[in-house]
């Protein structure tokens, strides 16, 4: 489907008439189908699906269905697909991107695509911002499909097994990427075919498509298990970490998000452990605590990057502001945080599977998605994704004033000018939404105002429980709310019709973001609908964005700057000045995710490879995993006689110990005392393989067996896998964006990656081989005694 719509898409003109014209075509059966009863809506499902079977494809009943869909709205809802909407419908439905705006009803366009898709009977995945979404649409939108007879799922956190196999079995299934990412990493741990829950991945639709396929795409999934360590070193290392003086004992890069000791850091911690050289190979694990602990210390900040919530760290999603449920911090840097903190400290996660929100999406056969704020990105998501973005018109025209942006030379002067305009504004009686980016931001604000006897409202992660009712009062006459960024993902803000008489809501951005998308996003809760609003960014060179711009760049243009004498930058050319910063730093980001996403293609791969042995070994029955895994001992017999072909006695004797462990009561001595040579002792190996394979038809009466054989085979698959992850994080974590003696970096990762997946496989091969004997041996006992 992609090559077709590298042609469908082609032209943003041709593409819109094409559209134009598949709308037009579903006007003119919108009379024929309001005469429909809602029986007769509801058996059109089967006729849809009988076509499809008979030899018919999507795009031929598109037209039909989506009227269908729009007629069934109207009775369940009330709710009338505008024009524009069936536009986005298109859009999605032929696997790209449709951009728009804030307020356009993408909710409501989701369930075009999804009706049709699902009448393949594969289940459509709709993918929503958090789970307070993924729950409203699909008690909301939900009742459209289930009207026309299809049913309906819903996957959070926090469901069984039973549940989740329930949700993934319907026709369409609302949930969060995180979760649907974690279910998919859950199904490959599991012991039994019938544990997994998902059942395939066909066609996805993602509202807020930026965000979660930009802006988190870097985002690891982890599914980690607890590794028992001990907590005294973190309580230690947080300790000596109060003692170090920035810029003395260590330095900070903001723009790589790192933190590093200097020699005379380094000799301090030398002395506090006693040891001579921190970086020795034999102190690598202290190393690396001590790292950890001071990123925690330098870098890591508290209600910014996480908050404490019921005495546990909670982490915070910096593109949203909302609590990332269920996660942490990987590789010890959650513990030396809590130790940082002076929390308990929990147990040490050990990963056990991993994917990227980049790579699990790139599993669908075919994705759609709807955000506000895909047009910057565009080329981006070609590149990543192949998928094109097509620009939706609103269905009412913009009428929002969007202000130029306030540049202050500090954080004081910026603060006094946003009360000054809330202030002013708020006498007059409209609404505003104070956007910022971070809880301690917001809580800062939040005393300026108060100062000024200001009732204000603050969304942010600790408040997301009332995150409807705050969201519904934020319209209405006199409201002031502060917000982080979530207020910009999927909230609609609702304004007062004397609201909309005072002039509607004012947008008061305090930074700028990493990324102009989320700057068009909170400018965008204004002004939807054709109401009237406004917005305007007050800014300083204070804010968190300039720390991750060039220092010297950055001091170069303070040496030139003017102001006022309210602190207002007046030159020289201050927006255009923070449009090269934003500029810089999102082309960083690309970088780095376009780094990651070459890392992590070859990790994809070996990942893919084995999940199909697990499910292989799930899938077989008891008599092929006999045959399995004496296929494996076989095949190390085989390999180990090749390493040691040779007539050199040394190397006899240590092949005869290799195989010593996959059989270790086997007497090696010839009867005749004729000198043993690698071919009597390969030969003298297989002999006592058939008498294995032998022995086990003896006692191999358990019909529990084939249970347990499987579970044996997974758990040395799964225990080499995790250890290969560890170590394969490392290896990535050494892997710069620059290349090493002309040599490209990515060239070399692979390479190393594939040689160390070889020794994978042959060690899984080799652990089964030698711990085999033993565990058939215990199983024999075992059952003897019964």
């Amino acid at each position: 489907m992609r090559s077709a719509m590298k042609k469908f898409f082609n032209e943003s003109s041709k593409d819109l008439k094409r559209i134009y014209k598949a709308v037009d075509a579903v006007n003119r059966l919108e009379s024929e189908y309001e005469s429909c009863s809602d029986q007769e809506l509801r058996t059109m499902k089967d006729r849809f699906t009988n076509e499809l079977n008979a030899g018919k494809i999507i795009r031929d009943i598109q037209i039909e269905a989506f009227a269908v869909v729009r007629e069934a709205s109207k009775r369940v809802l009330r709710l009338r697909h505008y024009d524009v909407q069936l536009m986005g419908g298109f859009v999605l439905n032929e696997g790209a991107i449709a951009q728009m705006h804030t307020g356009e009803g993408k909710t409501l366009v989701a369930t075009l695509p999804s009706y049709l898709h699902a009448l393949q009977g594969k289940g459509v995945h709709i993918i929503t911002a958090n789970e307070y979404l993924a729950r409203r649409d699909k008690e909301l939108m939900g009742q459209i499909h289930e009207f026309l007879g299809l049913s309906v799922g819903l996957n959070i956190s926090g469901l069984d097994a039973a549940e989740k196999r329930e949700a993934y079995a319907a026709d369409i299934t609302y949930g969060t990427a995180t979760e649907f990412g974690f279910d998919y990493l859950r199904d490959h741990m599991v012991l039994q075919r019938e544990d997994k829950v998902q059942r395939g991945h066909d066609f996805a639709i993602i509202d807020e498509i930026d965000s979660i396929l930009i802006d988190e795409a870097r985002t690891p999934l982890i599914i980690a298990g607890k590794c028992s360590e001990g907590t005294a070193l973190h309580e230690i290392t947080a300790q000596i970490m109060k003692s170090l003086i920035k810029n003395v004992d260590y330095e900070v890069s903001i723009e790589a998000s790192a933190a590093s000791f200097t020699d005379h850091g380094a000799s301090k911690i030398e002395k506090a452990f006693g040891i001579e050289n921190l970086y020795d190979i034999e102190h690598r694990e202290l190393l690396h605590n001590l790292s950890q602990a001071l990123k925690a210390y330098a870098i890591m900040k508290r209600d910014v990057d996480y908050i404490i919530m019921d005495d546990q760290i909670s982490l915070i999603d910096k593109f949203t502001g909302r609590v990332m449920e269920g996660r942490s911090f990987s590789d010890g840097l959650h513990q030396a945080i809590e130790a940082k903190e002076g929390l308990e400290i929990s147990a040490v996660n050990e990963t056990q599977a991993s994917i990227t929100i980049q790579n699990y999406f790139r599993l669908y056969h075919s994705i759609s998605g709807m955000t506000g704020s895909a047009m910057p990105a565009k080329a981006e998501f070609w590149e990543t994704y192949q998928l094109p973005v097509i620009e939706i018109l609103t269905n009412k025209h913009i009428i929002r004033s969007d202000e130029p942006d306030l540049i202050y030379k500090d954080e004081i002067s910026k603060i006094k000018q946003i009360v000054t305009d809330v202030k002013r504004i708020h006498y007059e009686g409209r609404p505003i939404l104070i956007g910022t980016t971070s809880i301690e931001q917001s809580e800062k604000i939040s005393v300026h105002l108060e100062r000024e006897n200001i009732k204000h409202q603050i969304l942010h992660a600790k408040t997301e429980k009332d995150e409807a009712e705050i969201i519904a009062k934020a319209g209405q006459i006199n409201e002031v709310m502060l917000a982080t960024n979530m207020a910009g993902r999927g909230t609609d803000i609702i304004l007062d019709e004397a609201v909309k008489k005072l002039g509607g809501l004012h947008i008061i951005g305090t930074e700028r973001h990493e990324s102009n998308r989320v700057d068009m996003q909170l400018r965008g809760r204004a002004g939807r609908q054709g109401d009237p609003g406004s917005s305007q960014f007050i800014i300083s060179l204070d804010d968190e964005l300039f720390d991750y711009y060039d220092q010297e760049g950055m001091d170069r243009y303070l040496k030139k700057i003017k102001t006022d004498e309210t602190g207002l930058v007046i030159g020289p050319a201050p927006d255009k000045f923070v449009r090269k910063v934003q500029e810089t730093i999102e082309q960083q980001h690309q970088s780095s995710r376009n780094h990651l996403f070459k890392l992590e293609l070859a990790m994809n791969e070996q990942s893919e490879i084995i999940f199909a042995m697990r499910d292989e070994v799930l899938d077989f029955e008891t008599e092929k995993l006999n045959a399995v895994i004496f296929e494996y001992i076989e095949a190390y017999i085989r390999r180990l006689a090749v390493k040691f072909d040779s007539k050199n006695m040394d190397e006899i004797t240590t092949l005869i110990e290799e195989l010593s462990l996959v059989f270790p009561s086997l007497h090696w001595q010839t009867s005749d005392g004729e000198d043993l040579d690698f071919h009597l002792v390969e030969a003298k190996a297989m002999d006592a393989l058939a008498e294995m394979k032998s022995m086990l038809e003896i006692f191999q009466v358990d019909t529990d067996w084939g249970n347990q054989l499987r579970a044996f085979i997974l758990h040395h698959i799964d225990t080499n896998w995790m250890n290969h992850l560890d170590e394969m994080n490392g290896v990535k974590e050494g892997i710069g964006l620059s290349g090493y003696g002309q040599q490209d970096p990515y060239m070399l990762f692979e390479k190393e990656a594939l040689s160390r997946f070889n020794f994978l496989l042959n060690k899984i091969e080799s652990d089964i081989s030698i711990h085999f004997f033993e565990y058939m041996k215990s199983n024999q006992e075992g059952s003897d005694d019964r």
